[in-house]
């Protein structure tokens, strides 16, 4: 199905909520990558969509990997993640009612000030992992089965290095980003992170940002819908007024948003709310 067919079938869906949809009050199950939670955005949105939705939302902050196999299994009802290989099987396989992407930001290689293989020189981010991985220099990964990790390896295959025999100094902690980041800074060791929740933790771990912007370290968010009661949350994130939020985040603490939204309307144009979703006085 066309992205532009899905989005409206998916808005007008959601516009049905006192059609068949959701009863008011109904919990939602939220499976969702960890950096929307480590970041603080979930914090930042959900008290605004529980008051106008009256749903209640749980969040599960797992890997991309295990909210996509939570999806597939359908126990939950709604995802976050940022791993479109994923995401696009569960859609062929019917297994979501639909998927649309609504922000982005970067993955970056962070690592010591001093940076001892010299990523900040690399042209290219699989140079920098050729690089890193030449040095033998600590590496951190997730080590979760994550849209990161799924990245990362990506990345070592594309600069020649088998993931499954990586060199020594590269460890996993099978844990999220945020903690990741953290082990990363007490190495003083090399990590890849999305920017947003490297951003977060940046003064607590004393890394550095290194890579130069890449292609290959595009970093785009999807919300998938497995059940309609998921369907006015996905409703919601396509919001303007939502999608402004998500713009505007995090440039207060951080000099910078941690994410770029992807459904703003134009400068100058109006935007009505999405069916379904009120947007407050």
């Amino acid at each position: 199905m066309p992205p532009m067919r899905s989005r409206s079938l998916l808005l007008v869906l959601a516009g049905g909520l006192l059609l068949g949809a959701p009863a008011r009050g109904e919990d939602l199950l939220l499976a969702t990558t960890t950096s929307v939670r480590d970041t603080g955005l979930l914090d930042a949105l959900l008290p605004r969509f529980e008051q106008e939705s009256g749903q209640k939302v749980k969040v599960l902050a797992v890997g991309s990997g295990a909210a996509l196999r939570m999806g597939a299994d359908g126990n939950a009802d709604v995802l976050v993640t940022h791993a479109p290989e994923g995401e696009q099987v569960l859609v062929r396989e019917k297994r979501v009612l639909s998927r649309e992407p609504f922000m982005e930001n970067h993955f970056v290689i962070a690592g010591p000030p001093g940076d001892p293989a010299g990523v900040a020189k690399a042209p290219s981010a699989v140079e920098a992992l050729r690089r890193i991985a030449a040095a033998k220099a600590p590496w951190v990964s997730r080590g979760d089965d994550s849209g990161t990790q799924q990245r990362e390896q990506a990345l070592l295959r594309a600069a020649g290095v088998d993931p499954a025999k990586p060199w020594p100094g590269f460890v996993s902690t099978g844990s999220g980003m945020g903690q990741t980041l953290l082990v990363a800074g007490e190495k003083h060791a090399y990590v890849l992170s999305d920017l947003g929740t490297f951003l977060a933790f940046r003064e607590r771990t004393g890394l550095v940002a290194l890579s130069k912007p890449d292609e290959s370290l595009l970093n785009v968010y999807s919300v998938l819908v497995v059940k309609p009661v998921g369907q006015a949350f996905a409703a919601f994130l396509l919001d303007p007024r939502t999608q402004r939020e998500i713009g505007d985040f995090g440039r207060d603490r951080y000099g910078e948003a941690l994410f770029r939204p992807l459904h703003l309307p134009a400068p100058g144009t109006s935007a009505e709310p999405a069916p379904g979703v009120r947007t407050g006085d």
